[in-house]
């Protein structure tokens, strides 16, 4: 009977490649030698020696044709956690990731590292050093955290090392970096409104904001440390910059590097959260009339007035993570690849 050719250790595939974290990790996994395979529902840039592949994470003939000898997959595909469409994320997160698995396991991948996130414990209440042994939230507050949960379970019960398929989440928190298409085009928009004046609560609390380079690190470490004798088997991990931030000490510095003032105001958190969550109720008891996308979200409130952050010691004990950026110093570092020149390039057109 033949023995079946594994393939190469360095052939792999980024779904979800075109993404923001998608194309670093891509970038990444060029310079440290893997042949990468990107799929995605469209192709945004062009590395050399890359190969692009276009198609429907929901049809399972277009992920096999991405996944012919590839051995690692790294699974970042995912609706930006501001989209109101439950159907969507349900296809993507849910039924995409359902497919994902399926492919994998019919073209032999052996690794599957899931981009997940830290919200999947979040139920908009204080979590302070928070570990991975904390339960899922039973009460999601957003249909993103809802489909991410389910998709997370779906990845980690499907490690199995009698069917040499092996499977590890990473969880990151608060990602931010260059071509940053979330944190620094929402707040534009919200400060250019003139409703960035307010800071909700009383200020001090603590959050995870994590450089997109320590988010990259912590997969590749992950793929890399991934074996049947390895303790990540079906297991998740945090990822951030190991070192908490006053949120709206964060917020301001941003703010202030786009230009604009330090929100100055107090709010009280109940209020304000009660506000966003009676929106959010109108705007729901009103969808199949008209369509409103409130920015004023009850997860955005609890982002910014809640702590949030979470312990890395699981990373560091399992597989050796410490951060390779250090924590918010790119703050101050001008053209570095950093959320200053981000800002900078917002308001002149520049990219980064």
């Amino acid at each position: 009977m033949a023995t079946r050719i594994r393939p190469s250790s360095k052939r792999c595939a980024v779904i979800g490649g075109s993404g923001f974290l998608g194309r670093h990790l891509v970038e990444r996994l060029v310079e440290k030698g893997y042949s990468v395979a990107v799929f995605d529902i469209a192709q945004r840039y062009e590395v050399s020696g890359v190969t692009f592949h276009q198609g429907d994470l929901c049809n399972k003939q277009d992920l096999l044709k991405v996944l012919k000898d590839v051995s690692l997959v790294f699974h970042c595909a995912s609706p930006a956690p501001g989209c109101n469409d439950r159907n969507l994320f349900w296809r993507v997160n849910v039924e995409g990731t359902r497919t994902v698995i399926q492919a994998c396991q019919q073209a032999g991948v052996q690794k599957l590292v899931l981009t997940s996130s830290a919200s999947v414990v979040f139920e908009g209440t204080d979590i302070m050093n928070g570990k991975e042994d904390l339960p899922y939230a039973k009460r999601p507050i957003d249909y993103y955290t809802e489909t991410k949960i389910k998709q997370e379970k779906l990845v980690l019960e499907a490690c199995s090392k009698e069917k040499d398929f092996l499977t590890v989440a990473i969880r990151p928190h608060g990602i931010f970096g260059p071509r940053d298409p979330q944190l620094v085009p929402i707040l534009v928009d919200t400060a250019r409104k003139g409703k960035m004046k307010f800071i909700i609560g009383d200020g001090t609390n603590l959050v995870d904001f994590t450089y997109v380079d320590n988010v990259v690190h912590g997969h590749i470490l992950a793929a890399e440390h991934l074996r049947p004798d390895s303790p990540l088997c079906g297991k998740a991990y945090h990822i951030t910059n190991d070192d908490p931030i006053r949120f709206w000490d964060f917020m301001s510095q941003v703010l202030v590097g786009l230009g604009y003032d330090a929100p100055r105001y107090h709010l009280p958190y109940s209020l304000v959260y009660g506000i966003a969550m009676l929106l959010w109720i109108i705007t729901f008891l009103l969808r199949p009339v008209v369509n409103i996308k409130p920015t004023f979200t009850p997860m955005r409130v609890a982002l910014a007035g809640t702590h949030h952050y979470y312990s890395c010691s699981r990373a560091k004990q399992d597989m050796g993570y410490q951060p390779v950026s250090s924590a918010y110093r790119p703050l101050d570092r001008g053209k570095n690849g950093d959320i200053g020149a981000v800002a900078q390039s917002r308001r002149t057109g520049e990219e980064v």
